[in-house]
């Protein structure tokens, strides 16, 4: 049947459209949030020595190394590394929600709209610098009164009586508590409704940076004392219970300006279930109700936002973020997409095929799926639009390419490091297993784009189009600091001295390039770090308020008996649930959010079921990264339809299409193991073989293309049976799996029975 074209934005444009070559510029460079405050002058200056020290201090602080070692000079005020775990987790919050206040407003900045001054307002949120001053003058009242030895000790810790009677407590109530509490909502609430221009500080904004330094202050000095073994206990300081009510409270705040209201919407959610759990029936009832001084007391420990998902963030993540900000430094990730032109560009369909290369080599350092569309997808999306693709497959196969980043090896988006926090498994042995599902994913989306500009009869893109690669081929020194970060992994070097040998080559490689590194340049890749980090660690810390409410009620574990309960039934509806569970859990959240908290609910009972841990892990990881292309809430496909011009709901169901063997290796490695590098190597070998041939069936059934010709609509049919059966990976289903390919092909071929009409032919059918 001849293909129809009645959709202007179906038919490629002419060749002359492409006239000129296309060389990526700024494709790694952040972009600004509207609601990002754009300092000049003596205020830029501040801020900017601000992100500077901050992700510097934790530079330092990951190496053990000292400022008094440095110089020489012994500087008693300033810290000694290594700090102790719970206090270097504390001040990593304090500066990101420090320097996350004075950079980001609580509203956002319009050109067509510009703010009127709310001078009362303003004048409002200033006073209310004077309780937050009271409180942190009480704060440090504390800690000297510990640092004094005057306190008597128990079990070599100091002790400290807070319990109502006493001094301590009133002290901790009137001049701490209460002081603190009307700083932290009243900034709040002010900052709501505080304008200001984008080149000045927010009075608001600046109360609650102090007020988050002043939580640190009073928790280092108390979780220094015996009164820390008090956590989690209805013995827990007053004085703890309020900095921790502050502290998340900011927590939430500074989350909602950086990553919009899903993940805290879905916190209020965990936190109302946690006091109204013991009204509830069924699994989610509790025995006895939680205080609100037990609650917090908890949540602000290594329980919850100082746990795992902070730990996380305060040392792989970060230095991560170092690392990606000294390559943007150096422009890698322009070279990355003008190599990924110069590869893939000449094939049919190139810009979507670049789309893929390009987008696979940044997602794995960028962090978010939605923040890599928006880096490589404002180059890509409009090219893919060129050359014939509807603005909605554009955007999907952007967003779906770059949702895989989170699952490319070796960086996996900082996926792998929580994985390896959460599970105790070495990083190396969870990057080699996540090698096969990648290849998996990215052949399935290649295949995918392949067979629609086929269909669409598109062609590449032309030599004086692209960059040329003889040329890029002499800058592959680009590479070396990826690959000396691979290297340094796998000859058995920590995470934290790998990543640090990667970002000083990357700063030595620039010298080969125009982008030089000295130190104006060093400073400033510092400078964008802090900047870059704030949002993550926002992220990271809200998550950890989950997992705190997910220890303290043990709703995890109940949701582990269900489970068991349907695996009684059937192991594959088991797993269907978790899927479900996992993917509602991420949506609308950062990758490393969604998998913290997915991991905390969903993986524990998948242990329970008797599903190696490692496995248990990569499933739940997996349904928590295509959440961001799964609907109805799919942030990078809305991402993508942004840049696209596209129907939002409409990318997002192409996305959910064109990324669909995300959603069918992972019960994979339920049945066959060796698709994780479990196995012989000749196990291994069979199952990514035979799994890459089932992804290309399962691509031809989607899509409707095979082997040269659009299949009908019962053929389509029999190739996804097909690829069921050549992904588990047995001997027996890769027979079968064959045999029905066969089948399929000789039909086609000796009948060549039409396509069905009805069946839509155009997108990402």
């Amino acid at each position: 049947m001849a293909e129809q074209r009645n959709d202007p934005e179906d038919t490629p444009i002419p060749d002359a459209a492409l006239a000129e070559p296309v060389i990526a510029d700024g494709v790694d460079e952040e972009p600004v949030e509207s609601n990002r405050r754009l300092f000049t002058g003596r205020a830029y200056l501040f801020i900017a020595a601000l992100s500077t020290i901050y992700a510097a201090f934790h530079m330092l602080a990951l190496n053990g190394v000292s400022i008094s070692d440095w110089s020489g000079v012994e500087l008693p005020l300033l810290p000694q590394f290594p700090l102790e775990t719970w206090n270097f987790r504390i001040v990593h919050i304090a500066g990101a929600l420090a320097l996350g206040f004075l950079l980001f407003s609580a509203h956002g900045f319009h050109p067509d709209r510009p703010h009127r001054e709310t001078r009362f307002v303003t004048l409002a949120a200033a006073a209310l610098a004077v309780p937050a001053l009271v409180a942190g003058a009480t704060a440090i009242g504390f800690a000297n009164t510990i640092a004094s030895g005057d306190l008597p000790q128990m079990g070599g810790l100091t002790t400290w009586a807070a319990f109502p009677g006493t001094e301590i407590y009133a002290t901790e109530v009137r001049w701490f508590g209460i002081p603190l509490l009307v700083a932290t909502f009243g900034a709040i609430v002010a900052g709501w409704f505080e304008r200001r221009g984008r080149e000045l500080f927010a009075a608001s904004d600046a109360v609650l940076a102090l007020c988050g330094i002043v939580v640190a202050i009073y928790l280092v000095a108390i979780y220094g004392t015996a009164a820390r073994n008090s956590v989690g206990t209805p013995f827990v300081p007053i004085g703890v219970a309020f900095a921790a009510t502050a502290g998340a409270a900011m927590i939430l705040e500074l989350t909602r300006r950086v990553a919009g209201l899903a993940l805290v919407i879905i916190t209020g959610v965990f936190l109302a279930y946690t006091f109204a759990a013991h009204l509830l029936p069924g699994i989610l009832a509790v025995q006895n109700a939680y205080s609100w001084q037990r609650f917090f007391g908890h949540v602000y420990s290594d329980a919850g936002i100082l746990g795992p998902t902070t730990a996380v963030s305060s040392t792989y993540i970060i230095l991560f973020i170092i690392f990606a900000a000294f390559l943007q430094a150096s422009k890698v990730g322009d070279y990355f997409v003008n190599f990924a032109f110069a590869a893939a560009g000449r094939a049919r369909g190139g810009p979507a095929k670049v789309a893929i290369f390009a987008s696979g080599l940044m997602g794995m350092i960028n962090g978010t799926s939605a923040g890599n569309v928006v880096a490589t997808g404002s180059l890509t999306i409009p090219l893919m639009k060129k050359v014939g693709y509807r603005k909605q497959t554009a955007g999907a196969v952007e967003a779906a390419a770059s949702t895989g980043g989170q699952i490319m090896p070796p960086i996996m988006g900082a996926g792998a490091f929580i994985m390896a926090e959460i599970t105790g498994i070495p990083y190396q042995e969870i990057a080699i297993a996540a090698v096969i599902p990648a290849i998996l994913y990215f052949a399935s989306i290649y295949f995918m784009v392949d067979f629609e500009a086929a269909k669409l009869g598109m062609r590449g893109m032309r030599d004086d189009e692209l960059p040329r690669l003889a040329a890029l081929a002499r800058q592959a020194y680009l590479f070396v600091p990826i690959l000396i970060l691979i290297v340094a992994l796998f000859l058995g070097y920590s995470v934290i001295r790998a990543g640090t040998l990667a970002t000083v080559a990357a700063a030595v490689v620039s010298w080969l390039t125009p982008h030089r590194m000295g130190l104006r340049s060093i400073l400033k890749a510092f400078e964008l770090a802090g900047v870059m980090s704030i949002q993550i660690i926002a992220v990271c810390a809200c998550a950890g308020i989950i997992v705190g409410v997910i220890s303290l009620t043990g709703v995890g574990a109940r949701f582990s008996a269900v489970l068991l309960d349907l695996a009684g039934v059937s192991q594959l509806l088991a797993l269907f649930f978790a899927m479900c569970i996992a993917i509602l859990l991420g949506m609308g959240m950062p990758t490393t959010a969604a998998y913290a908290v997915a991991a905390s609910v969903v993986a524990p009972g998948l242990v329970e079921l008797g599903i190696p841990q490692l496995t248990a892990h990569f499933f739940v990881f997996y349904f928590a990264v295509v959440s961001a292309i799964t609907p109805p809430v799919a942030l990078a496909s809305y991402a993508a339809a942004g840049i696209s011009g596209s129907n939002p709901m409409e990318t997002s169901v192409a996305s959910f299409k064109i990324g669909i063997a995300a959603f069918i290796v992972p019960f994979m490695f339920f049945y066959n193991s060796a698709l994780l590098m479990e196995g012989t190597w000749f196990e291994i070998l069979r199952a990514g073989a035979t799994a890459t041939v089932g992804v290309f069936l399962l691509s031809s059934g989607v899509q409707g293309w095979f082997l040269g010709g659009r299949p009908a609509w019962f053929l389509r049919a029999g190739l996804i049976v097909a690829a069921l059966f050549m992904i588990e990976g047995g001997l027996v289903s890769d027979v079968i799996g064959l045999g029905l390919t066969a089948a399929v092909y000789l039909v086609q071929r000796l009948f060549s029975p039409k396509p069905d009409a009805t069946i839509p032919i155009r997108g990402a059918d």
